[in-house]
């Protein structure tokens, strides 16, 4: 097994709305997209995940697990926003939440599993841990993919990469 990176983005100064990576190269066998965020919101924050240009609420099935500290809830959804993924300006200070997107057979004419593990940082009893199961239901082979913040701007420091597994 190879794993070898596509490319990486480091967010600057002022922020970005999102990274998109497009011209994916049809090489590999999996995707693994790597992100260290925080938002500028003061709210809950949550990654976005567009693939192909389709928007997030096409094609879309998920169920997430997640646990805050004292509770843990499950859900479904048919949307590619994955809730609580990344730190925002209400919890602490300088720390960035983390999320491993893996997407099995990007390249198959069939639909695209992914699997998404994800914790944000605080040091209070409401940091979140969420685990996704998702598929996005199309048979396009994945050639751009968008990575975004729903709540604001992912801030300067934040990082997305993009991984290749062959």
């Amino acid at each position: 097994m190879a794993i070898d990176l596509v490319s990486s983005t480091t967010i600057g100064s002022g922020g970005a709305a999102g990274v998109t990576f497009s011209s994916i190269p049809q090489t590999g066998k999996d995707l693994l997209i790597l992100i260290s965020g925080r938002s500028a919101s003061t709210t809950s924050s949550s990654i976005e995940l567009n693939i192909n240009g389709t928007g997030v609420t096409t094609n879309w099935s998920r169920q997430h697990l997640t646990g805050d500290g004292s509770t843990a809830t499950a859900a479904t959804g048919t949307t590619a926003i994955f809730a609580n993924s990344i730190t925002t300006d209400a919890q602490t200070a300088s720390t960035f939440g983390n999320t491993q997107i893996y997407i099995s057979n990007y390249t198959a004419s069939t639909a695209k599993p992914l699997s998404i593990d994800a914790v944000n940082e605080n040091n209070a009893t409401a940091a979140n841990q969420r685990l996704n199961a998702a598929i996005w239901n199309n048979t396009a082979a994945i050639t751009s993919i968008s990575v975004d913040g729903n709540s604001g701007n992912l801030q300067q420091h934040s990082t997305v990469a993009l991984y290749i597994i062959s």
